[in-house]
């Protein structure tokens, strides 16, 4: 019976496609680096900052690294008070009736956890969820299962009691690395071929079929 859900974030409850990709685009022109078309950048979406940018990138010396992730983060600033992130259709709906069903939700991403908080703040999300976990929480970020490791650790759940759901490859290697069971959503970066392909357990096209979707895990 699962107890615990695992989400991530950009994806999977609120759309930030336009935001990181508009700021990863602003921060090439600002850097002198050519542009990169917007699937290579949501390609990367799910990823620590600065894997990301070594992947579109790979010849970056490593000493522009830092001044690349500080214009990216600057430019993030700047970006996020005009396009502001939205949530998918049913999610704060879904996670208020899996919260008063007695479900724990936490959430893992890849973003830094101060503007993670933010944007769970903002979007009145945080009253459902009892653990935030930030790329600046952990040694090893996504696919690694470290994310879900100290998830079921630090709230004692075992891992058959835990349901990962995220948009990315990515998260669904981290949940199978930490022998949890996995489900993607098809309407985030990704696709279903590519979540199903990573080996998850169950791909859904809304948000709001994950209750149903937990009576059968």
């Amino acid at each position: 019976m699962i107890k615990l859900l695992i989400l991530d974030f950009d994806g999977t409850l609120a759309d930030t496609q336009e935001l990181i990709v508009s700021t990863n685009q602003e921060a090439m022109r600002r850097l002198g680096y050519p542009v990169q078309d917007a699937q290579t950048i949501i390609d990367t979406i799910g990823l620590p900052l600065e894997k990301g940018i070594l992947t579109m990138f790979p010849d970056l010396p490593p000493e522009v690294l830092p001044q690349w992730v500080k214009m990216y983060r600057t430019v993030f600033d700047e970006l996020k008070e005009h396009i502001r992130p939205q949530l998918f259709p049913g999610v704060k709906e879904t996670l208020k009736q899996l919260y008063e069903d007695g479900y724990l939700i936490s959430v893992a991403s890849s973003r830094l956890s101060i503007s993670l908080i933010a944007f769970l703040k903002d979007l009145g999300l945080m009253p459902y969820i009892c653990y935030v976990l930030g790329a600046d929480n952990v040694t090893k970020a996504k696919p690694d299962p470290e994310p879900v490791l100290k998830t079921l650790r630090d709230l004692q759940i075992p891992a058959c009691e835990a349901l990962v759901v995220g948009d990315m490859p990515v998260d669904i290697l981290m949940g199978l690395g930490a022998d949890a069971y996995t489900c993607g959503v098809s309407y985030g970066n990704s696709n279903r071929e590519a979540l199903k392909k990573a080996g998850a357990h169950r791909v859904v096209d809304l948000f709001s079929e994950i209750p149903q979707l937990l009576g059968r895990l």
